[in-house]
């Protein structure tokens, strides 16, 4: 019998991507698993809406009308960086976790996802990320973790039809990247 042939390529969205390259960054920043699925899909989550605002699939947040008093900002000390952006989190007795209206995100849910989405080539994919994440240096990792997921990420349709289009991750490409410095 044949062996099984290792996964090189799989169609996905990308926000499953970002979520595992994030949590992935985290890990080899220092955070544990949990940790780091909490912070990836945050980020994610963040990217995400921002994106929808700019395709203008979502609206801005509303202003008040004149007279009409702003709500009062909240403020969420405690944020952890993570590809150029500020995740808030809070702490919990497991640890850190990614803060979803201030009540900290499940990391359970986010390894159901994660294992939704990618199904059996979810360890594949993580292996390949780590071995690119191990690549660098953890502050030259820090610095440019978002970069090389602009390298690697599946390509999809500009503009509104890309909107949760799926495309090609390459494997073959991220562990190039790992063996490259540049």
């Amino acid at each position: 019998m044949p062996a099984p042939r290792k996964t090189t390529t799989i169609e996905i969205n990308r926000a499953p991507v970002l979520t595992l390259w994030a949590a992935v960054v985290a890990e080899r920043l220092g955070y544990d698993r949990d940790e780091a699925a909490t912070l990836g899909k945050a980020l994610a989550g963040m990217n995400a809406a921002s994106k929808a605002r700019t395709l203008g699939l979502a609206k801005p947040a509303a202003k008040p009308s004149p007279g009409e008093k702003a709500p009062a900002p909240r403020t969420e000390p405690n944020r952890v960086e993570l590809l150029g952006r500020l995740v808030p989190v809070v702490k919990t007795p497991k640890g850190i976790r990614a803060a979803e209206d201030g009540k900290p995100a499940s990391a359970e849910a986010v390894h159901r996802y994660l294992e939704s989405r990618f199904g059996e080539s979810l360890e594949a994919v993580r292996e390949a990320m780590t071995l690119l994440a191990r690549s660098r240096p953890r502050a030259t990792l820090a610095g440019e973790a978002f970069s090389l997921y602009e390298r690697f990420r599946p390509s999809i349709p500009a503009g509104v039809r890309g909107w949760g289009a799926k495309g090609v991750l390459d494997l073959g490409v991220i562990r190039g990247l790992a063996s490259r410095s540049d």
